[in-house]
């Protein structure tokens, strides 16, 4: 028997005999000469084609295949959500003078149903402030989606959403979830899994808008849109919005709230920078810059914890073994595709580890509440002005150690690093006026 709370708002392939609740539509659809796939929006070419002449979309595969055969089935949304009394909001901590004047704003463009962005540094409080207009949101029995491209994000995100509205019925949706799926008025997933859905939100939130792969997918930025109810709305989210985002604002297109100082009232750590010549050819031998070296260690002799960012995937394996060629020892690597990432990462937050050598993955979306950051190769092009800033935001974030170290080592001093040094600066500046202190 098919469970129809499962097709609220969703649009999925279907094996059995629908019921009479369901409406289908063909998976790959005819427009003119060509078909498009109506999950995701891509359109088929030439190589799309089974062997049974039947047509399949590559594109979003990794949901499952959609041919020319299949009908995806939906019920539209029934609005069932109950008009939770004060939203189900249950969290007792208290706004900053700062985060309060930011919830007032975003709160009242969430009520005037208008797209918004909260511009804010990282460890601004970007979540806590939402609070208000989230339980706002479910008082009026609204759905409500919190996305994020990145998993990490949204594994850190559930269990705070679900502490702080614990009245509230919550589903965590992502690829390897274990759970089965609930119809609920609050869903916490990643972007991919808003292809799924078809007009069901009346609110999404897009928290780390601006990072890979969103910014640069169309095919997400249609999920989006498509998840989202013709009367609703969204809230992007981010600390380092893209070219796109800010000429929208720019031009009036968008509206925005800034956020330019910490929740702590202190000010972002600024990068330090050290030359590191021909690193590369000395990590090549097993050996990292010396420099580097006696900082480690002197982190592990304090007891400090940190973060060891790198270009590449493969450059994991090299500055492990040379780490224990120098006698460091106590961390793991971490990577995007490594299929024990989320156990390192949660080893990392429980202190079970001393450091974690990782890639851009863990640039944003994990907070760790005292460590420094150190940066090799900050001049590689895989660091972009935008994934630096995130990188030194990991430092600081907690209120019982709000400041840190924060070291970057190029071979050259890179166009993007003096940008990034520059947007820290800038954001210090107007955090200086608002009160920020060192």
């Amino acid at each position: 028997m098919t469970n129809n709370e499962a097709f609220f708002g969703r649009q999925l392939p279907l094996r059995t005999a629908p019921t009479p609740e369901l409406t289908g539509t063909p998976a790959l659809k005819a427009l003119g000469s060509r078909l498009q796939c109506q999950r995701c929006g891509h359109w088929l070419g030439p190589d799309d084609q089974l062997a049974n002449q039947a047509w399949y979309c590559r594109q979003c595969l990794q949901l499952g295949r959609l041919t020319s055969q299949d009908k995806l089935y939906t019920i539209p949304e029934p609005n069932q959500s109950p008009k939770l009394a004060n939203g189900g909001l249950t969290w007792t901590g208290e706004l900053s003078a700062q985060q309060r004047v930011a919830a007032q704003s975003v709160l009242a463009h969430v009520q005037a149903q208008t797209n918004h962005l909260l511009w804010a540094v990282t460890g601004a409080g970007k979540t806590e402030i939402v609070y208000p207009a989230l339980a706002w949101a479910l008082s009026q029995g609204w759905r409500v989606a919190w996305t994020s491209p990145r998993v990490d994000v949204c594994l850190e995100l559930a269990p705070r959403l679900q502490a702080a509205f614990a009245d509230v019925p919550q589903t965590v949706l992502y690829g390897d979830q274990p759970q089965p799926y609930r119809y609920c008025p609050l869903t916490v997933c990643t972007t991919h899994q808003l292809l799924r859905f078809k007009a069901a939100f009346d609110l999404i939130v897009v928290d780390e808008v601006d990072a890979f792969p969103l910014a640069t997918s169309p095919m997400l930025k249609r999920a989006i849109d498509h998840a989202q109810k013709p009367s609703g709305c969204h809230l992007y989210l981010t600390a380092t919005p893209g070219e796109r985002l800010q000429r929208r604002v720019a031009r009036k297109e968008l509206a925005v709230t800034y956020v330019p100082l910490r929740y702590h009232g202190h000010l972002l750590p600024q990068i330090d920078l050290q030359i590191a010549w021909r690193w590369r050819e000395q990590l090549r031998r097993r050996k990292l810059p010396a420099r580097l070296i006696h900082q480690l260690r002197g982190y592990l002799r304090a007891g400090q914890r940190f973060l060891l960012f790198v270009p590449h995937v493969a450059d994991l394996a090299v500055v492990d073994q040379a780490l224990h060629l120098a006698g460091i020892t106590g961390g793991v690597t971490v990577h995007a595709a490594d299929e024990a990432r989320q156990e390192k990462v949660q080893a990392m937050r429980d202190q079970k580890v001393a450091f974690l050598v990782t890639t851009t993955i863990l640039e944003r979306g994990v907070t760790f509440p005292n460590v420094a950051v150190v940066i090799l190769g900050g001049d590689d092009p895989v660091f972009s002005t935008a994934a630096l800033v995130q990188i030194a935001g990991r430092v600081g974030r907690s209120a019982q150690f709000p400041t840190g170290d924060v070291t970057c080592y190029c071979h050259s001093y890179a166009r993007r690093v003096r940008l990034a040094r520059g947007m820290i600066a800038r954001l210090n500046l107007q955090g200086r006026r608002q009160g920020g202190r060192p």
